[in-house]
């Protein structure tokens, strides 16, 4: 081969890396935003200041595996995965961890599949297997990990469209009856003092109304078991820093639904590319008779729709709010596999059957109200046991 025709062939391979310290991608946000940008689902949650500040709050006992491509000095594709021990396995998990929802490798427009498939065989030097949560419906690396990789419904995530406007959308989706049951509640507020919608965008507004989604969120699951980590002692410095990060690209969103200048109800959602991702909403449990946070859902879906975002990511569980208001669903995964060994293939069954129990307990009416009322100190504990070792 002359050297012209190893030039070409060497053009022709991408660059591969992995990316072991947070400050390696400190200088690749305007590349990395470009790849989120581009993904088919994209998804807030892998944006470049999202994923900065969760490594400062979360990552600090985790070793960093983010597997890049580079072709011609620019990023064409990047998994971003953290590695923790368990059970004496390397076990490779999305960088923002249960956050990160729609997670999934990274790739530029044109750029041939093989090029995904280079990244994802990385995933060897660093993990003995991958847990890999929140996958879309089309995932790359599930596709890239073949038989090796086993994805798992783990979420309904309903979608729903709000083409051609929200009072169209809205009139389509619920009858009279439940107009009315809307107004009436709406009424009931205003009747209890000066009820106003206030939407927090720029970064002293956010910073504001996040302190009240706190205090609200604190409020409506004190005592019960909450998996977000919204409130924690990582969770509340992180979100801190994330809001003002983001709000450098204009993309979170906090609407408070406030009575007589106190905040009774909250839904923080992220508005990028032409869609809004819920991401944390609750209400004051002393006004639950009123439905205030359903009051405030349907005003922060208007108020969406009103800047022109044209689809809502509900994302979470098929609440009854939400598949009321949903035109399908659109589910998350989760994928467990690419197992180094006997021990990892292991780990890797005894995952994947434990998931499976929970989803053939979840369907048993019976065993279900068992598992949300009499084993509910039980999983607040398995709670905090897996916040501590997966945040």
């Amino acid at each position: 081969m002359t050297t012209t025709e190893a030039e070409v062939a060497a053009e022709a391979s991408p660059k591969l890396a992995t990316l072991t310290r947070a400050t390696e991608l400190e200088g690749l946000a305007d590349q990395w935003d470009a790849l989120v940008r581009a993904m088919p689902r994209p998804t807030p949650f892998l944006l470049h200041a999202w994923l900065m500040p969760w490594l400062r709050h979360y990552g600090d006992d985790a070793e960093l595996a983010i597997h890049v491509a580079h072709r011609n000095g620019r990023l064409v594709a990047a998994l971003p995965l953290i590695v923790r021990r368990r059970f004496g396995l390397r076990v490779a998990r999305f960088v923002g961890g249960r956050q990160s929802a729609l997670a999934d490798l990274l790739l530029a427009p044109g750029e041939p599949f093989s090029t995904a498939g280079a990244v994802a065989d990385r995933i060897s030097s660093s993990a003995d297997l991958v847990d890999l949560y929140g996958l879309p419906t089309v995932s790359r690396i599930a596709q890239a990990g073949g038989s090796s990789l086993e994805v798992l419904q783990r979420v309904e995530a309903p979608v729903l469209d709000l083409e051609p406007d929200w009072d169209s959308v809205y009139k389509a989706k619920t009858g009279s009856k439940k107009r009315n049951l809307h107004r009436r509640r709406r009424r009931q507020l205003a009747e209890l003092g000066h009820l106003e919608v206030l939407v927090a965008r720029t970064p002293d507004e956010l910073s504001e109304a996040l302190e009240e989604a706190f205090r609200l969120h604190e409020l409506r699951w004190h005592g019960r078991p909450d998996g977000s980590g919204f409130v924690t002692t990582q969770g509340i410095p992180f979100h801190r820093e994330a809001v003002v990060a983001l709000a450098m690209l204009d993309v979170p969103r906090i609407v408070l639904l406030r009575l007589d200048g106190r905040a009774i109800a909250f839904h923080y959602y992220l508005a990028f590319e032409g869609t809004m991702y819920v991401h944390r909403l609750a209400f004051d449990p002393a006004f639950s008779r009123y439905s205030p946070g359903l009051v405030n859902t349907l005003d922060t879906i208007e108020a969406a729709s009103d800047e022109g975002l044209k689809r809502v990511e509900f994302l979470g569980g098929g609440e009854r709010y939400k598949v009321e208001l949903a035109d399908r669903f659109e589910p998350l995964g989760h994928a467990l596999g690419l197992a180094s060994g006997p021990a990892a293939r292991a780990f890797v069954n005894a995952e994947l059957g434990a998931i499976r129990l929970r989803r053939r307990l979840k369907r048993s009416e019976r065993l279900h109200r068992l598992y949300l009322d009499g084993l509910a100190p039980v999983r607040r504990l398995a709670s905090h046991s897996r916040d501590a070792m997966r945040a």
